[in-house]
């Protein structure tokens, strides 16, 4: 069992203050120390400024065991993080010239120049030992003083993320401050409501209530359930309670851990050897992006028509105008007519369909704001799903994307015994 420990993290940079980026490290940071055990007790953002940084770091300094930093470690005037940190935990800047070796050797990688500035990022904290930085040029510090660990990371996530993974986190593993495991098992939802859902499953947790912990956790579609324990709950009887709760669940249980609804419909086609396609109005690329976001889809994936335009519904997709004219863009009949078109202009095996009124402004009285048609054509027939999403235009749009995508998974599940009778005939 790990050592429980305080860690803090300080995220640096006047851009998360100014509302210029968000705070995309503090989010990712979380899931992935709970992950393993660890819950972050605090976060502070503050700005590029040295006396700042020293104030914060000799404040937060006093109260934890693990002090994570994000940012400020660059070339520019700005990155002004190592020097503060340096002053603060009275410590002094050394140069190191394998840091110099590695930046060099990158900046001969890209025939570019190295400048005077971009070798200030050789300097570490004395006694530090530097996390390598395969993507970029600001090498990390990992530094054990006074009983406690600071670990300061680059702030471009495409940085910052694998050195998490490759060297920090294997590092708190050693020290035994995370789980070498997962510390939680997650159990991915969609159909059913939070409130629900624990009506639903509560019955399964009342034997254990005293040991297991529970949480949920809503995303637009989505309900994530984590099932922990308070350390005396074997993980052997963890897993025993998320097989009971996907019996629970049957059609509205998605998968474990972060599955995705395009990683689910992909493994299916792909092991049937089968072809998808898309045509979009109101999600504009957002499921065709749901897919392209996974390695080696082009097997299965054929590609995606983002139709905003009633006329590029009728020339580029093939839509018949009268369908259009006859029943409007947003309707059952047209819904399907675009999966049956994108079925053909792809020559895929199944395709999905969807348009609708994402807000403010469209609709009508029998179509609302909300109001999405979603059209899907497969070897086994053609039909249309109509839905109402309240909420703003963003998030009707994004929870648009999932449940069109969950329509098509339990379509799939529901006609898998075709295929399988199909299989055999063969």
């Amino acid at each position: 069992m790990p050592i429980k420990k305080r860690l803090e993290v300080i995220s640096l940079g006047d851009e998360l203050l100014l509302g210029l980026r968000d705070n995309s490290h503090l989010t990712y940071l979380g899931k992935e120390l709970a992950r393993k055990g660890i819950v972050i007790q605090r976060d502070q953002e503050i700005r590029d400024s040295t006396d700042d940084i020293k104030h914060y770091v000799q404040e937060t300094w006093n109260r934890v065991d693990v002090l994570i930093t994000t940012g400020g470690l660059g070339p520019t005037v700005d990155d002004v993080t190592r020097e503060a940190v340096a002053e603060a935990l009275g410590c002094k800047l050394v140069y190191d010239e394998t840091v110099e070796q590695a930046i060099r050797e990158r900046f001969a990688r890209h025939n570019r120049v190295v400048t005077e500035n971009n070798l200030k990022q050789a300097y570490v904290l004395e006694g530090a030992e530097v996390l390598p930085n395969p993507n970029g040029t600001a090498p990390g510090m990992w530094l054990e003083k006074d009983g406690k660990i600071l670990i300061m990371m680059p702030g471009p996530g495409h940085e910052m993320r694998p050195m998490f993974i490759d060297y920090v986190l294997p590092r708190l593993e050693a020290k035994d401050i995370a789980f070498t495991n997962d510390a939680y098992l997650q159990i991915r939802t969609c159909g059913v409501g939070e409130s629900q859902l624990e009506t639903m499953l509560q019955p399964i947790f009342n034997p254990h209530a005293e040991d297991l912990n529970v949480a949920y956790c809503v995303h637009e579609g989505i309900v994530d359930i984590r099932l922990g324990s308070t350390g005396l709950l074997p993980w052997q009887t963890i897993e025993q309670i998320g097989e009971q709760c996907r019996d629970a669940l049957d059609m509205d249980f998605l998968g474990y851990g972060d599955v995705t609804h395009g990683e689910l419909i992909f493994k299916y086609l792909r092991s049937r050897e089968k072809t998808f396609s898309v045509a979009e109005s109101c999600t504009g690329g957002l499921i065709s992006s749901a897919f392209t976001d996974l390695a080696g889809v082009s097997k299965v994936f054929l590609g995606g028509l983002v139709c905003y335009n009633n006329d590029v519904k009728t020339t580029l997709l093939g839509v018949p105008d009268a369908i259009i004219t006859q029943h409007g863009a947003v309707s059952p009949e047209c819904a399907v007519a675009m999966a049956t078109a994108a079925q053909e202009r792809f020559e895929s095996d199944y395709a999905l369909s969807i348009t609708g009124y994402a807000g403010p402004t469209g609709g009508n009285k029998d179509n609302p704001v909300g109001t999405i048609y979603m059209g899907y054509c497969s070897p086994y027939g053609v039909w249309s799903h109509k839905i109402h999403i309240p909420g703003t235009r963003i998030a009707v749009r994004q929870k648009a994307a999932v449940m069109a995508m969950d329509w098509v998974r339990r379509k799939l599940l529901k006609y898998q015994m075709h295929d399988l009778l199909e299989d055999l005939a063969m």
